[in-house]
């Protein structure tokens, strides 16, 4: 029981909404400076998390969802084309507003593997919690320093509680870690 309590904390803390608004702020202050970049990625964190998030909620208030966690992959579509979509207006208005190149590339590097995300999840459940913590661990470390490689163990730590919680198997795990971190392999080539 001790176990599950844990694994819910970290599930909870460790959530998408969360990570991207830490850190989209990192990358856009790496990008920018402190507080230019800091911004445009704070405003990355709410088109890539916190509206999708949002969206969820009130799926779940309106009865659409028994939690954030939409367990069932085939209620998935809709959420992402809410993210496909906030990302992407999001990233129109970076272009037009002339936001830093790094937050931007890393806007549409998002955009990407969710789209990816989206077509492996029509066939098999892959974790986007995993995906999303690994993708921005790695892009922090492109941006910042390669010591931040070592909060992989943050990502080790959401694979290991969505398969405690019974969400993910260990291959569905790993596999969003592994598209997460992608992510900023097309980060750093763009």
């Amino acid at each position: 029981m001790r176990a599950n309590t844990t694994a819910r904390a970290v599930t909870n803390v460790l959530q998408p909404r969360n990570v991207l608004l830490v850190g989209l702020v990192g990358v856009g202050a790496a990008a920018a400076g402190s507080v230019r970049g800091a911004a445009w990625g704070l405003f990355a964190a709410l088109c890539a998390g916190i509206i999708p998030a949002a969206y969820i909620e009130w799926e779940r208030k309106r009865g659409t969802w028994g939690d954030r966690h939409v367990v069932d992959r085939r209620q998935r579509a809709p959420i992402f084309a809410v993210i496909l979509g906030s990302i992407g207006i999001g990233s129109a208005v970076m272009l037009l507003a002339h936001a830093p190149t790094d937050i931007l590339i890393a806007m549409l590097s998002m955009w990407v593997i969710t789209i990816v995300l989206l077509t492996v999840n029509t066939v098999w459940k892959i974790s986007v919690d995993a995906s999303v913590a690994s993708g921005v661990v790695a892009m922090l470390a492109v941006v910042h320093s390669p010591w931040w490689l070592l909060a992989y163990t943050l990502v080790a730590a959401v694979c290991w509680s969505r398969v405690a919680l019974t969400y993910h198997s260990v291959a569905q795990t790993v596999a969003g870690a592994s598209l997460g971190a992608a992510t900023a392999v097309l980060f750093a080539i763009l």
